[in-house]
């Protein structure tokens, strides 16, 4: 994961295949928007930023409410989306 996690456009087209899969199995954009705030909590208390965009979103996820990360999450969904 950590090189995966190295470039941010790797990072884009793994999110993107992911949420493909989530599609494709029939999961909402509901659901979809919840894992990503979830993966979003995981990354921000257990992975370091290994680039430039990941030090932003780790900065905006910190200074974020719950509600403006959940936006965060659902962006982040719309960004991956967007990588197809």
């Amino acid at each position: 994961m950590s090189t995966m996690l190295s470039n941010f456009d790797t990072w884009k087209k793994f999110l993107s295949e992911r949420v493909k899969a989530a599609k494709n199995l029939g999961m909402s954009e509901v659901t979809i928007s919840k894992l990503a705030f979830e993966i979003g909590q995981f990354l921000d208390a257990k992975v370091d930023p290994k680039n430039d965009e990941e030090r932003v979103l780790k900065e905006l996820w910190d200074v974020a409410d719950d509600s403006e990360r959940h936006t965060i999450a659902r962006m982040m969904v719309k960004l991956a989306e967007k990588q197809r």
